[in-house]
């Protein structure tokens, strides 16, 4: 079964050539005992280690199992000594980090047995040697005999057909000794076993063959064999199972002896941390502070959105105009002063700078789910050119208006100021007034997570109706006087003394009070609809606006739609800025609610249904031209009026004639033109339209867009762009938006800053990164060079080179996880008093916080480049020669 057939093997130490066997031939019998003697330096233990596939021959030919060898790969060696060889070393070379079972399993593991089995059978070898009761003892808690029978037990485990002993006895006791050879004597009845030793007493007592060697050569075989035997197995050319060892089997060596040296690995595991703690310190700053960044964006954004109108002005131009047009180049000599018409220019440039944008057809594109900016746009808020006419539910006292606000009216009168004011739209006039402060009700947006994120809410709840509105008080929980007093929660009647006092010069003071929630939370006022004003007149068959008829306006207070306050809100002490602008926060629900009220009135289908006449006056509308003075006068004869006067009742028919009678042709036709002239108005159809409040939901009045990011508002200022070039090249220069990005310009610095910001912070990372791997792969390189014997044991018992990779690539591993680990843990406690110093100086909570996916990542990260740093240490360690391995010490 096997055969050495002139095997020759030289040792080469510098210009010096040694010939350890020189030219060895012999053949073995599959059972027995075979001793083989001679002097150091013979070549015993090279033919040993030659029979056991450690080392390699120069030439002749090693035939095992009838199979030559010449042609045998690396891995056919490593099967090879894994299933057909049991190797026992003078030394025991047992793993000293594994228990005495785990020594006998591993070569069961590389074969790929099962757990349950390989447990099974490593117990039944240790027990056949006299073991069975240390199986959980570590090497070094042995005596030299008990390692020795380990080191059997691990060479029978796997059952081999060949089983070497290099000097078994040469470190142990006489007596132990004996019982060695015992055990190896019984072992010898079913399989080859061949041993080198320098004891002859005990070759001869114990051994079925002696082979002598001198010189590399074979000098005396008590027993030869030509090989001639029927029964000797030969090889039947059925593959054996390639061992291999799995990543776990790895993971489980390198642990235990990683934990051989606990303060050591502690200290490597802390020192490989120091990497992953400075990074994950930067990383826990820099996120906190992009995330209050992105707080500061996003509530920032929700006070200043992208806001385009219906009729909108492009400012580029007139602030170019303003600048005094200084890139103007001059058409005339510069030896005189002359003038800049900057004035004149300024407002011709205002007057062709107004533009119409159409909003429907925008609105379709925003609302479109493929035009690639969902996750770019936080919210979109469609505002409507429509009043909020609210008043106090009490009308006790007569109808209380709160909004639009009249209190700045019964402070100062009706100024000039304020008149002019009064004259724009219902739109014009919210957007004005929130701009200034005065209006304390507006229309939340529809983004609740922003919301939330923005206010706390410290009593009632969020709305869930049209008809509910939450009420929001200052980070101290308190209302400004104008507040209270404008929503009439003060009596607006304290404040008559107010102004006499401020032009006498005498100080006014207004008592402070205290409100409970249950108090606030029970508020409720009243929505009339701007058509609920007018009342239609049956005598003139026009309407007639009812707002200075007490009666008529406690009546209409008394029916219109009731609306509650259903929350209090605080701005959340984190949020930078906040998105509800007055002290009264609505839904968009309520804006469709008047948008539909006014829609449906009697007094809109009315003049819908008839656009030629004024619905207020019941008269025609003037054609074109005829507004303004403009209309031609007509030459009115009697034949005109007395047409005019037989299409009257006969009443008045009566009386017209009479009155005829009494005044000469020329004063009737004066009397009648003038007459006719006062009859006439001189309202259009738009302007009723737009006075009565009508709005369709396709056509907003202002469409703000709210931007998630500083860059999201790029993309968004990207895609309105495109949106622009696609209808100028299709000829819908009438699509074309127009707007004016006011604050385009400062996010961009912003995002300026935070890029060269992150810049830094990847160049610190990478100079971390780059020096904790050279350090790991210093200590991957220690670590090969203090398991080399390790090494060269686990080739002996079939391990392969990738599977001596494996080993220390599991030890990165471990030791790139446990740093990982351990620089998180490490940095989750520093994060603790470096908010705490933060928030004392700034008062910003959490800035410095990791967030858990990067933790996992620089913990992955750390194993990887733990790996990579570990790749020519491994290599190092899979290229050791075996039998140099197992010589180390």
């Amino acid at each position: 079964m096997l055969e050495l057939n002139n095997i020759v093997r030289e040792y080469r130490t510098g210009d010096t050539t040694i010939r350890a066997l020189d030219g060895v031939s012999v053949k073995f019998r599959r059972n027995e005992f075979v001793s083989v003697l001679g002097p150091s330096g013979c070549g015993k233990t090279t033919t040993l280690n030659i029979i056991g596939g450690l080392d390699r021959y120069d030439e002749g030919d090693l035939i095992i199992n009838g199979r030559s060898t010449k042609d045998y790969k690396e891995r056919d060696w490593d099967t090879y000594r894994n299933h057909s060889v049991g190797f026992v070393f003078q030394s025991y070379n047992l793993i000293p980090h594994q228990t005495v079972l785990a020594n006998v399993e591993l070569a069961l593991t590389l074969s790929g047995v099962g757990r349950a089995e390989r447990r099974r059978r490593a117990k039944e070898a240790l027990e056949k040697v006299g073991l069975g009761d240390q199986l959980h003892k570590k090497p070094g808690q042995m005596s030299g005999g008990q390692m020795q029978r380990v080191a059997i037990a691990r060479a029978l485990v796997n059952d081999p057909e060949i089983l070497l002993a290099d000097e078994p006895t040469g470190a142990l006791d006489t007596e132990t000794s004996i019982q060695v050879m015992e055990i190896l004597k019984e072992i010898s009845a079913d399989r080859l076993i061949i041993m080198v030793t320098h004891n002859p007493e005990l070759a001869e007592k114990y051994s079925s063959r002696i082979i002598r060697l001198l010189d590399g050569k074979i000098t005396g075989d008590t027993a030869p064999y030509d090989g001639s035997d029927e029964n000797e197995i030969k090889d039947d050319g059925k593959k054996t199972k390639k061992p291999t060892m799995s990543f776990g089997t790895a993971l489980s060596l390198s642990a235990n002896n990683l934990l051989t040296k606990k303060g050591r690995t502690l200290l490597t595991a802390f020192a490989g941390s120091i990497g992953i703690i400075g990074i994950a310190l930067v990383l826990s700053i820099s996120n906190g502070i992009q995330e209050y960044i992105n707080r500061v964006q996003e509530d920032t954004l929700s006070s200043y959105p992208l806001s385009i109108q219906a009729q909108t002005v492009d400012m580029s131009a007139i602030m170019k105009n303003m600048s005094g047009n200084d890139d103007k180049e001059a058409d005339h000599p510069l030896d005189k002063v002359y003038t800049n018409s900057i004035m004149t220019e300024l407002t011709n440039t205002m007057i062709e700078q107004v533009k119409s944008n159409d909003l429907e057809k925008f609105m379709k594109f925003l609302n479109d789910e493929n035009n690639g900016l969902g996750d770019a746009i936080s919210t979109i808020q469609y505002t409507y050119d429509i009043p909020m006419n609210i008043y106090k539910a009490d009308t006790s006292e007569g109808a209380v208006q709160v909004n639009p606000s009249v209190l700045f009216d019964k402070l100062y009168g009706n100024s000039t100021q304020m008149a002019s004011l009064s004259m724009m739209s219902g739109s014009s006039m919210a957007t004005m007034s929130n701009m200034s402060g005065l209006d304390r009700w507006s229309e939340m947006i529809d983004n609740e997570a922003l919301l939330h994120s923005q206010y706390d809410v410290i009593a009632g709840k969020w709305p869930e109706n049209f008809d509910e509105a939450v009420l929001v008080v200052s980070e101290n929980n308190e209302l400004t006087d104008y507040t209270l007093f404008s929503l009439d929660i003060l009596d607006q009647g304290s404040l008559d003394g107010l102004m006499e006092a401020s032009q006498n010069g005498e100080p006014f003071e207004i008592e402070s009070r205290t409100f409970t929630y249950d108090e606030l939370l029970a508020l409720e006022y009243k929505l009339v609809l701007p058509t609920d004003y007018y009342r239609y007149n049956e005598d003139t068959g026009g309407w007639d606006d009812m707002r200075e008829d007490e009666e008529y306006m406690k009546e209409i207070v008394d029916k219109a739609q009731k609306i509650k306050i259903v929350g209090i809100l605080r701005p959340n002490p984190d949020a930078v800025s906040t998105a509800i602008g007055g002290a009264i926060g609505y839904t968009s629900g309520l804006v469709e609610y008047v948008i539909n009220g006014v829609n449906d009135s009697e007094i809109v289908k009315q003049q819908l249904a008839e656009p030629g006449i004024d619905v207020f006056t019941g008269l025609e509308f003037p054609k074109e031209g005829e507004k303004n003075g403009d209309k031609e006068k007509k030459e009115y004869t009697m034949e005109d009026i007395n047409a005019y006067i037989e299409k009257l009742p006969e009443e008045e028919k009566g009386k017209a004639k009479l009155g005829l009678m009494m005044m000469s042709e020329e004063q009737a036709i004066q009397m009648f033109s003038a007459a006719i002239s006062a009859m006439s108005t001189d309202a259009t159809y738009e302007e009723n339209i737009e006075k009565l409040c009508v709005n369709s939901l396709e056509k907003p009045y202002t469409i703000n867009i709210y931007a998630a990011t500083f860059e999201a508002k790029d993309r968004i200022n990207d895609a309105i762009e495109a949106y622009n070039e696609r209808a100028s090249a299709e000829g819908r220069e009438a699509d074309v938006i127009n707007y004016t990005d006011f604050v385009g310009l400062i996010m961009s610095s912003v995002t300026t800053i935070i890029n060269a910001i992150s810049y830094v912070l990847i160049a610190f990372v990478s100079i971390s990164l780059i020096v904790s791997s050279i350090m790991i792969g210093i200590i991957t390189y220690i670590s090969v060079l203090e398991r080399t014997k390790e090494i060269g044991i686990l080739r002996s018992i079939g391990a392969s080179k990738k599977d001596i990779s494996r080993v220390f690539n599991a030890e990165t591993v471990i030791i790139g996880f446990s740093s990982g680990a351990l620089g998180i843990l490490v940095t989750v406690l520093m994060n603790i008093p470096i908010n705490a110093i933060i928030k004392d100086l700034t008062d910003i909570s959490d800035l410095s916080v990791l967030p858990p996916v990067a933790g996992a990542i620089l913990v992955a990260i750390s194993v990887v480049l733990t790996l990579i740093a570990g790749i020519i240490p491994s290599r190092m360690a899979a290229r050791k020669d075996p039998v140099e391995a197992l010589r180390s010490e």
